[in-house]
C-alpha cells in the first residue's frame, strides 16, 4: 500500500447504507438522495479507509494509490 489513496465511489452502485460513515466517518459524507462521497478523494492512506470499503455491502468504494491505477479495493481478480 502507498502513503497515499485515491477514494471513488461509485454512486450508480451506492444505497446509501452508510457503512463507509461508521467505520471512517471523518472520510466520507452522505449527500442529497443519501450516497456517499469521499470528502478529500486523495488522502492519507489508512485502515480505517480500507475497511470502509470492505465492509461497503455493494462495493461501491474503490481505492488506488494516488498517481496509479493500481487496485488497493476491491482486488484486482
Amino acid at each position: 500500500m502507498g502513503d497515499r489513496w485515491h477514494v471513488e465511489v461509485d454512486r450508480s452502485l451506492c444505497i446509501g447504507s452508510a457503512q463507509c460513515l461508521h467505520h471512517a466517518r471523518e472520510a466520507f459524507r452522505l449527500g442529497t438522495g443519501r450516497q456517499s462521497r469521499p470528502v478529500t478523494p486523495d488522502t492519507d492512506a489508512g485502515e480505517h479507509i480500507l475497511t470502509a470499503a470492505e465492509n461497503c455491502p455493494v462495493e461501491a468504494i474503490t481505492l488506488t494509490p494516488a498517481g496509479s491505477g493500481e487496485a488497493v479495493f476491491p482486488p484486482e481478480e
